[in-house]
């Protein structure tokens, strides 16, 4: 293997360790609630990486990279569409996190590759071999277990992994640089956000003028924490292996589960193990048998 592919292997991996252990970052603003945390994320995401740009040169692309979505209106309202469901998806995990519900959140990220694949499949008309689609009936078995023993349907877990996944395909179809990219997703987001600080602010609601310094230092953060994985993943991306991105995805599930049992004693009984268990063995099937799809298209070639 290249130093290169290693050393993107290493920062994609450092990246979904970040994403991780990010319940523990919302966890220490659980005096705020999830609607500020959401528009200071928004706000400040914008800031930092507006300054970024900035500080970087990269001030004209942007320019360019707005003039060439707004010729392709196509292009440049799905970049809308996007920005919000993953806005959507930061209030769901901030919310779900200081809610006690950060088992869901993992499930919901176990399951947002199957349903990504899924989405592949109706809008790109891309096809499954064999042994993913027993991957998808596992999959789909753990989550009616789950359901059958909540006694109602996971709707975190699903709002995450579908706010995502459609996040993911929308995305799939524009090419630009993820941190521009990002800039110009919190820009379609930044006036309801300045509205609703706004609002906030007026009801006496907002606790980012009324709180402790760290509270504060925290909340400014948001933004950093937000596009810091971000760019490691994007950069890392570029020269490791798909596949390989495949395997590593899964770290940020596993320490979410991690942190929810073992930090914050949040419950994981034996019918959820159970569950657990279909999908993981269904995302060991999946990934293992992309693996071998890749490596035959090599010797292909």
């Amino acid at each position: 293997m290249r130093s290169e592919e290693k050393q993107g292997i290493v920062i994609v991996a450092v990246a979904y360790i970040l994403w991780g252990f990010m319940p523990i970052y919302w966890k220490l603003l659980l005096d705020v609630s999830s609607d500020e945390i959401l528009a200071s994320r928004v706000i400040w995401s914008f800031i930092f990486t507006f300054l970024v740009v900035m500080v970087m040169k990269n001030f004209r692309l942007l320019k360019s990279d707005l003039k060439e979505l707004w010729k392709n209106k196509k292009a440049f309202w799905s970049l809308v569409l996007a920005s919000y469901l993953v806005t959507g998806n930061w209030f769901t995990y901030i919310f779900a996190v200081n809610a006690g519900y950060i088992v869901q959140t993992s499930l919901g990220y176990y399951i947002n590759p199957l349903i990504s694949v899924l989405l592949g499949i109706i809008f790109l008309k891309e096809k499954l071999s064999r042994a993913q689609q027993l991957s998808f009936l596992i999959a789909a078995v753990g989550v009616i277990i789950l359901t059958v023993s909540y006694g109602e349907i996971p709707w975190i877990a699903f709002i995450l992994a579908l706010t995502f996944a459609f996040y993911g395909l929308i995305k799939k179809s524009l090419t630009i640089d993820p941190l521009r990219g990002l800039t110009i997703e919190t820009a379609f987001v930044l006036p309801v956000a300045l509205i609703y600080f706004g609002y906030l602010l007026i009801t006496d609601k907002a606790v980012f003028f009324h709180s402790s310094a760290p509270t504060v230092i925290l909340l400014v953060f948001t933004g950093v924490a937000t596009a810091v994985p971000l760019v490691l993943f994007a950069k890392g991306t570029k020269t490791m292996p798909l596949y390989m991105s495949g395997f590593l995805q899964y770290i940020a599930p596993t320490l979410m589960l991690v942190i929810g049992v073992f930090i914050y004693g949040e419950t994981f009984s034996k019918i959820e193990f159970i569950s657990f268990s279909f999908i993981w063995v269904a995302l060991i099937l999946f990934t293992a048998s992309k693996i071998v799809e890749v490596r035959k298209k090599q010797v292909v070639r």
